[in-house]
């Protein structure tokens, strides 16, 4: 049976770069594990007053996220950090399936997370930093190496589109091949 990897870009503009490079992955990585992409645009804001019974939008996500043997989150860089709309992802995915339950795992207990980014001049560097420190304390089982972080090229900003350099195509395809292998 295929490994099932989930794909979550932590940027919602449809062809963002953290998109392409998901694809980009999403193409190394061919047929040794089926790759779905999580649509999270309808998970509403974190709210305890709409927490239980949980709308249907988190039922799903959490449904989608419980069915995946591993998650890797392709995320930009906001003002040093990740995106709001993400860290609200992870709120959802962090909280309990039942009311007062505390005891009972998360969803995102124990599931295996990788992290990359693509971005400006810090290649995604402290967005990926305080996501891992967020997913440990989540208790995640965060692939800490390898990680990649692309500088995005002049054309990624002036065309919309990326290319990378041979380099980061390798360290991109490495990362694909080790977290596989690790799922």
């Amino acid at each position: 049976m295929a490994k099932k990897v989930l794909f979550i870009v932590g940027s919602l503009r449809k062809d963002s770069f953290n998109r392409q490079l998901a694809k980009m992955a999403e193409a190394h990585i061919g047929n040794r594990a089926e790759v779905t992409y999580l649509d999270y645009q309808d998970v509403p804001w974190m709210n305890q007053d709409i927490e239980f019974p949980a709308p249907e939008a988190v039922i799903r996500l959490r449904q989608t996220v419980a069915a995946a043997d591993g998650i890797w989150i392709f995320t930009p860089e906001y003002n040093f950090s990740y995106p709001g709309h993400l860290k609200n992802l992870l709120d959802w995915l962090s909280r309990p399936l039942k009311a007062g339950d505390y005891a009972t795992p998360t969803v995102i207990n124990g599931k295996k997370v990788a992290l990359s980014g693509a971005g400006g001049k810090m290649a995604t560097g402290k967005s990926r930093e305080k996501l891992s420190e967020l997913l440990t304390f989540l208790q995640a089982d965060l692939m800490t190496e390898p990680q990649t972080g692309i500088v995005l090229n002049v054309e990624a900003w002036t065309e919309g589109r990326m290319i990378l350099t041979d380099e980061q195509k390798q360290a991109l395809e490495q990362q694909a091949d080790k977290f596989v292998e690790w799922v």
